[in-house]
């Protein structure tokens, strides 16, 4: 992978998926912009970008909004990097076959390529990702997995620089990302006069967490944090306690103890709440039936998952569901699981 000497010009090629996500991309290339000229006077002096589709037209985004002008797909090798934003994963089935060559024939250029939010599958399914780590938002980790069974991915941080292969999980640390390549080329200056201007402090560092999506509290015990962490990573496939104690580096008895300590419940139960409040969302916001739900949340059966939904909210899946169709009805908030640590005795 050659780099452009630091201060020289950064080029960056975007490849636009049918119904792309636009805040990856809005944060990512706003980054760029930022950094490219004095101010907010959008040259393209240090940066400079296009925006690629398979045909050359418009691109729309999955929000409807769609970016314009967009050039048809051109030599690789006129820019320092290529991203590719994918689109909603109801689509993966339409791939869009050009844009897959497009993208080998970068690889085979040796041109350094970015795989944004589910921008990462078109990577996968150009394959381009054997035997690299590849990151993925915890909320399509399990989506990757079903799809790509052969993919090991990394949902526990923003983003992950293997050479010549980047990948992010989405949302705004598209600008995290984007901001690392401008300090790598341009300096530190003008990656932080870009998060400045954007209101960001600082930018975060690949390794940084993703924010977690179903625990909601402050938690002091870095091995249960850890181990939670973890956990959310498996929701469809329930870990073994000693197998989750030998991740996080240390002994199921301790694992047991600190989280008892911490949260009043055991591991295993905490992970069983879990994944049952994994369930409780996808009855909220998807029409998948309960069978499939139980399924998705690694319970062995229908009747194991309804059993143990109802014991937890009161009422069995089909009922839940009934109810949160219903006009005006109260919810079970499917967002969080809300926990606060025990106070040291």
């Amino acid at each position: 992978m050659n780099l452009p000497l630091r201060g020289e010009p950064l080029s960056v090629g975007f490849v636009l998926l049918h119904r792309f996500t636009l805040l990856p991309f809005a944060a990512f290339v706003d980054c760029l912009r930022l950094a490219a000229d004095e101010g907010d006077r959008s040259r393209q002096l240090r940066c400079h970008w296009t925006f690629m589709t398979s045909t050359g037209e418009p691109a729309a985004s999955s929000c409807g909004a769609s970016i314009t002008p967009c050039q048809p797909f051109r030599d690789p090798q006129e820019f320092d990097y290529i991203v590719v934003i994918g689109g909603v994963l109801d689509d993966a089935d339409r791939a869009d076959t050009t844009a897959l060559a497009y993208l080998r024939r970068a690889a085979n250029a040796q041109v350094p390529l970015v795989g944004l939010c589910t921008g990462a599958f078109a990577l996968i399914q150009a394959g381009l990702m054997n035997g690299r780590r590849c990151c993925v938002s915890w909320y399509h980790h399990r989506d990757m997995i079903q799809r790509f069974p052969t993919i090991e991915p990394v949902a526990d941080r923003l983003f992950v620089d293997d050479g010549d292969r980047l990948t992010c999980a989405g949302g705004t640390a598209g600008a995290d990302l984007a901001a690392y390549l401008v300090e790598r080329h341009l300096g530190k200056a003008w990656a932080m006069k870009s998060l400045r201007i954007m209101l960001l402090d600082e930018a975060r560092a690949g390794a940084h967490p993703q924010p977690q999506p179903v625990v909601f509290g402050k938690i002091e015990d870095r091995l249960v944090r850890r181990s939670i962490a973890v956990l959310e990573q498996h929701l469809g496939e329930p870990i073994s306690m000693d197998a989750l104690a030998e991740r996080v580096g240390t002994s199921r008895r301790n694992l047991e103890r600190r989280f008892r300590e911490t949260l009043g419940v055991g591991p295993q139960k905490f992970a069983r709440d879990l994944r049952l409040r994994y369930g409780l969302w996808l009855l909220h916001y998807t029409g998948k039936s309960v069978t499939e739900i139980g399924e998705r949340c690694g319970f062995a059966d229908t009747a194991h998952f309804s059993r143990h939904f109802r014991s937890a909210f009161g009422m069995p899946p089909s009922e839940m569901r009934k109810r949160a169709e219903e006009p005006g009805s109260d919810r079970v908030d499917p967002f969080f699981l809300h926990i606060e640590s025990r106070p040291a005795v």
